[in-house]
């Protein structure tokens, strides 16, 4: 087990290494002269008005070479359908109103249609276009237009078709509100963050509401709450309370920063508790923050045409801003940034059908998802960021007549794509069967791709464990395999 904690922090296998910030109290003291020597180091370097111990979130090497060093997850909350997106299904158009054959739904759960639903065809136009014949309909044109820097994955499959439990196990590789650690935890664990000045794991969300799951798709779990995911609001200040109180200025500020640091320090020489560490870590990042998040969030320094090419503007709550924020929080070293936009749950209730709800849900992320792609480039930034876009699963091939046409939940294939950092660009991986509903080739599951994520990122998610309650975890649980297709 030391080991795999060694190797989860960046070390080789067989290297020594004392880790007090995981380390009890009774494991640190064990350590006999090392312990007892790096107590008197951490006295005599606090004295000194050193540091004693090192950030949780300083910078460690990964398992092997990386090809991306910070991830982008565009997350589509509820669902989006790939049917009328990206998986165009001539079959289907043909068998439009028909009772779907048994042998599709047999021993099969729907979260809300019967086994004799018809099928649905898509009303939208398809079209393939540049060198690699990437095929999308007409409602992404600006994503499209992109389709060549762009991996497209359509035998996506999960294991469960309710909302939260699905968004928790692409989120943290268990379905389960168990506190699990989530993907950009245990990315931050594994490698820390490139910037000090701003969180490693970043959270932004658009949409009437925040998605189902809430806090737990972006916490740290049984991780040290270090590596938690900071949700930054839209408007006014990205954290409450981060601007010093009246009549408290700098400098008075930062001599009661640096005294509460010292009696955390004292703390953690007798403790060795990982969440003094994490305490310290807190009272300072957020000092920093107060000159570098204002900064972040001020778009005024960005020029017309970089505005327009995301269709972002200063001062409004939009996919377009968090997807311009997310690329000026790359640019400035943090490690995982996740964007969720909600309402993409199309039933076919009001609002929720696959006609102006989906057209409306697609003009907000298209052009924004396409001008990152293009600004990542431009700034020479795409091929260390590995952008990732989808939810939690598809659409079914049958419809679900409520108000207005609309489909249900469907785990057995759905669509996602990625770009950036080592992918192999200008592809569509899998296909379905003539109707969308099974995946007949290059079948994908969710810890597949969670262990892809990682192993770009330089980290072998068999070795990034952490032990809890007698047992060592992982992201992908006892799954998840290399897609050496997803691979440029």
């Amino acid at each position: 087990m030391a080991e795999a904690q060694q190797s989860a922090r960046g070390q080789w296998p067989g290297q020594t290494v004392l880790d007090p910030w995981m380390a009890t109290r009774r494991q640190f003291l064990a350590s006999g002269p090392i312990g007892l020597g790096a107590i008197a180091l951490a006295c005599l370097s606090q004295a000194e008005g050193a540091s004693p111990v090192a950030s949780p979130m300083a910078p460690r090497p990964p398992h092997f070479p990386a090809r991306a060093r910070s991830v982008i997850f565009l997350f589509m909350a509820g669902g989006p359908s790939q049917l009328d997106l990206f998986d165009y299904k001539p079959k289907l158009q043909e068998l439009h109103g028909q009772v779907i054959p048994p042998s599709f739904v047999e021993n099969k759960r729907f979260a809300f249609i019967k086994k004799d639903a018809t099928l649905l065809a898509s009303p939208r136009k398809f079209s393939k276009r540049g060198e690699s014949g990437a095929e999308m309909s007409e409602l992404l044109p600006h994503l499209h237009a992109v389709g060549d820097e762009l991996c497209i994955i359509r035998t996506m499959a999960t294991d469960v078709f309710n909302h939260g439990p699905a968004k928790l196990f692409m989120n943290t590789g268990s379905p389960q509100f168990s506190g699990r650690p989530s993907m950009g935890s245990w990315i931050t664990y594994g490698l820390g963050s490139e910037s000090q000045e701003l969180p490693g794991f970043v959270v932004l969300q658009s949409g009437p509401r925040g998605p189902r799951g809430g806090a737990a798709l972006w916490s740290s779990g049984f991780l040290p709450t270090s590596f938690q995911g900071v949700p930054f609001r839209s408007t006014g200040e990205p954290i409450l309370y981060l601007s010093s109180p009246s009549g408290i200025n700098r400098a008075r500020q930062e001599a009661f920063t640096r005294a509460v640091q010292d009696l955390n320090r004292l703390r953690f020489d007798h403790t060795a508790d990982p969440e003094i560490l994490t305490r310290i870590a807190s009272y300072e990042l957020a000092f920093r923050m107060q000159v570098s998040a204002p900064e972040l969030m001020d778009l005024s320094d960005e020029t017309d045409e970089t505005l327009r090419l995301y269709g972002a503007e200063p001062g409004r709550v939009s996919f377009a801003n968090n997807c311009l924020l997310a690329r000026r929080l790359v640019e400035r070293g943090v490690r995982f940034v996740q964007l969720y936009h909600t309402d993409w749950d199309h039933h076919g209730n009001k609002g929720t059908d696959l006609g102006e709800a989906l057209e409306a849900r697609c003009r907000e992320v298209d052009q924004p998802c396409a001008a990152l792609i293009l600004d990542l480039k431009r700034r020479g930034l795409l091929d260390e960021t590995l952008v990732i876009w989808g939810g939690e699963f598809g659409r079914t091939p049958q419809g679900e007549p409520r108000d207005f046409m609309g489909r249900d939940h469907h785990i057995e294939a759905f669509t996602m794509w990625l770009a950036g950092g080592g992918i192999r660009v200008g592809q569509t991986v899998g296909k379905t069967d003539e109707i969308g509903y099974y995946p007949v080739e290059d079948r994908i599951h969710v810890h597949d791709l969670q262990a892809t994520i990682l192993h770009l990122l330089g980290l072998d998610h068999t070795r990034l464990t952490f032990r809890f309650q007698g047992r060592d975890f992982r992201l992908t649980d006892v799954g998840g395999r290399v897609v050496e297709k997803l691979l440029a």
